[in-house]
C-alpha cells in the first residue's frame, strides 16, 4: 500500500470514530375508518309490463371500504330519500297517491357486511339500513360491493312524464 492510501485509509477510520448514531420510535395510531362510492350515478327504473302486472325495478350498485374498532366497534350504510320524485301527478315516496304505492329495495352486500333483512321500505324522513358491520370488521384494501335493488309500484294514477328522485347514501364506522 502506497504511503497516500494508508493515510487516506487513517484519516477514514479516525472520522468514523466522530459518527454518531440517532434514533427514533415511529406510532400511529389507526382509528375505525369508512368511505363510499356510488358506481352509477343515475339508476334507470324500467318496468317489463305494459298493463301494470310489475313494478318499476332498477338496481344501484356501491363500492365501500371499512374498518371499525376490534372491541365494540359498529358500522352502517344507510340510505335516503333526500329528493322525493319531482313533477306534480307522479310517484312519490313521502305522499303516494295511492295507499300502498312504494318504494322498497332489497340489499346485497359482500362480506364483512350483513344486508339488510327482507324488503325495506325507502323514506324521505330518515335514513334506512342498507348494510350493518360489526366490531373488528375490515374490507379488502381495494374495497367491497354492495347494491341496493330498487322496486316502485306502477300504478295507473301516475300521470304520464319523466320524474326522478334523489337517494343519499351514507356510511359510517365506530
Amino acid at each position: 500500500m502506497n504511503r497516500s492510501a494508508l493515510m487516506v485509509a487513517c484519516a477514514l477510520l479516525a472520522l468514523a470514530g466522530l459518527a454518531q448514531a440517532q434514533t427514533t420510535t415511529l406510532a400511529v395510531v389507526v382509528g375505525p375508518e369508512a368511505a363510499l362510492s356510488v358506481t352509477n350515478a343515475t339508476t334507470s327504473l324500467a318496468t317489463t309490463s305494459s298493463t301494470f302486472g310489475s313494478s318499476y325495478s332498477g338496481t344501484t350498485t356501491l363500492g365501500y371500504t371499512i374498518r371499525t374498532s376490534k372491541s365494540s366497534g359498529t358500522g352502517t350504510i344507510t340510505v335516503e330519500i333526500t329528493s322525493d320524485f319531482s313533477g306534480a301527478g307522479g310517484p312519490s315516496v313521502a305522499n303516494p297517491p295511492t295507499a300502498g304505492d312504494a318504494l322498497n329495495y332489497t340489499c346485497s352486500v359482500s362480506s364483512p357486511g350483513t344486508p339488510c333483512s327482507g324488503v325495506q321500505t325507502a323514506a324521505t324522513k330518515a335514513a334506512t339500513a342498507v348494510a350493518n358491520f360489526g366490531a373488528g370488521a375490515s374490507s379488502s384494501k381495494a374495497g367491497n360491493g354492495a347494491s341496493v335493488a330498487w322496486s316502485l309500484t306502477d300504478d295507473p294514477a301516475y300521470a304520464t312524464g319523466t320524474y326522478s328522485a334523489t337517494a343519499t347514501f351514507t356510511i359510517s364506522a365506530t
